[in-house]
């Protein structure tokens, strides 16, 4: 990959990032009556359902708050940031401190689930508002939140599991692995080496117990010590998810000066491409049998838009950190893949659903599911990671 294609890559992202992604989710996903974000629009962003995720009011509080931190300081990217904010302080939490799924437009609370993702969106978005704005109670709020999302996490029985655990104790990959990301934003906000230390310990168990290198694989879910389970669910490998547990992987390497986490991410990416990729009709699978076995899950050979986004942001990490050539061959399959199907050349952003041979399952733009995350996130790493390139030489 060449000095003029890295440039032509950089401004290719800045501009798609605020031309044809975020300018949209500004225009038509802020409420300005109610505060916060809805975020099921459909193809012409006209909304078809009022109800809000409480997850999209963190991921999307954080999205401008990092706008504004790394891009420009635009003060419409702040007022944005900020009615996420205030929604979450009115509406996203229960009695008990947790936080809600899904409440209507106006904030009455309808869905409350188990796991604690909503919380930990939160997190970012309260440690990335801090930053923007130099609001010290949405730091103090965000360490309050991560403090109590340790607390479950350390206490076996705190967080409801789905499987009886007398008959079939597991666990899964997705705890560590958000609470690996969290950890790495409240750390780089907060300069607090405590959360370093949390971050060391989820790649740690994400390494020792999740990955396995003699399948090539990181398993979804494990028995509690680390073994497989000869079961549906202990043969899954969702691709998308295993590589963005690598970028998180090469990305703790590069903050702990860890070449072991960096070797161990890219090897992870590397599985989990091999695994994953479609070698008739190109993309990446949703859901894969480790023994190829049939998945439980119906949906197990579309090809969703957010594995797409991540692989595009592990591969030119991976490129940065090596100048592996294979990196960037690999870049450019997937570059072109994801930009020719998902992308709306009518209406902007991405279309995120896609049968396996590339046709439409879905044309909405988002969903409670699917908002102001993990394509603009994608676009603002990459362009970010290639302007540094750029700098570097």
């Amino acid at each position: 990959m060449d000095g003029e294609r890295i440039k032509k890559l950089c401004d290719f992202y800045r501009r798609y990032l605020l031309e044809n992604c975020m300018n949209y989710w500004t225009a038509h996903a802020v409420d300005k009556e109610y505060g916060g974000y809805t975020t099921c629009l459909d193809r012409r962003w006209k909304v078809y359902n009022q109800d809000k995720s409480i997850w999209f009011q963190g991921r999307g509080a954080w999205m401008f708050s990092r706008l504004f931190n790394e891009v420009e300081k635009k003060e419409e990217w702040l007022e944005a940031a900020r009615t996420g904010i205030g929604f979450l302080d009115g509406y996203g939490f229960d009695t008990d401190g947790r936080m809600y799924f899904q409440v209507t437009r106006d904030g009455k609370p309808l869905v409350k689930r188990r796991y604690v993702f909503s919380e930990t969106f939160a997190v970012i978005a309260y440690a990335e508002y801090y930053r923007a704005s130099g609001d010290e109670t949405a730091l103090l709020k965000a360490k309050g939140i991560f403090d109590m999302l340790m607390d479950l996490y350390n206490t076996p029985g705190s967080l409801k599991p789905k499987v009886n655990p007398e008959v079939r104790p597991m666990k899964g990959l997705a705890l560590p692995m958000i609470l690996l990301s969290t950890a790495r934003n409240l750390c780089d906000v907060s300069r607090d080496c405590r959360y370093a230390d949390i971050c060391r310990k989820m790649a740690d168990t994400m390494l020792k117990d999740f990955y396995k290198p003699g399948l090539r694989a990181m398993l979804e879910t494990i028995g509690p010590g680390g073994e497989t389970l000869d079961t549906p669910q202990g043969r899954c490998v969702n691709p998308g998810h295993s590589i963005e547990a690598a970028w998180f992987m090469m990305h703790e390497g590069l903050c702990q000066k860890d070449e072991e986490y960096i070797r161990a991410g890219m090897k992870i990416l590397e599985d989990s491409l091999e695994l994953g990729w479609d070698k008739e009709y190109g993309g990446i699978f949703s859901f894969i049998d480790i023994e190829g076995k049939p998945a439980e899950q119906l949906e197990w050979d579309m090809k969703l838009w957010w594995p797409h986004t991540e692989t595009l942001y592990a591969l030119l990490l991976a490129y940065d950190i090596t100048r592996d050539e294979k990196y960037a061959g690999w870049y450019e399959t997937l570059h072109e893949y994801a930009f020719s199907h998902f992308e709306d050349k009518s209406n902007g952003e991405w279309f995120g659903y896609l049968h396996r041979d590339g046709s439409m399952s879905n044309t909405f733009k988002g969903s409670m599911w699917k908002g102001m995350f993990h394509l603009p996130r994608a676009l603002l790493l990459n362009y970010k990671l290639l302007d540094r390139m750029l700098e570097k030489g």
